[in-house]
């Protein structure tokens, strides 16, 4: 049975909500991820998945050079 820790990466990659739609999905390709946090002035502001591409940005008709700003869902941290 896998721990947490054998899944997980240190090295998070972390996205602009001033990245396009297409950077944000290459990025996505490119890396294997299915969701990447999305981050401004070092905090942690959201996140955008490879289903919120599909779902709220090409199934909309959204071009790909739209940022992501647009589709990130936004959660509120406690931290």
């Amino acid at each position: 049975m896998h721990q947490l820790k054998d899944l997980m990466s240190r090295d998070v990659k972390v996205i602009s909500p001033d990245m396009t739609i297409n950077d944000a999905a290459r990025t996505m390709r490119d890396g294997d991820f299915g969701m990447l946090p999305v981050g401004e002035n070092d905090r942690m502001i959201g996140a955008i998945s490879d289903r919120d591409i599909a779902i709220r940005a090409v199934a909309e008709g959204k071009g790909p050079a739209r940022k992501c700003a647009n589709h990130v869902r936004r959660y509120l941290l406690g931290l």
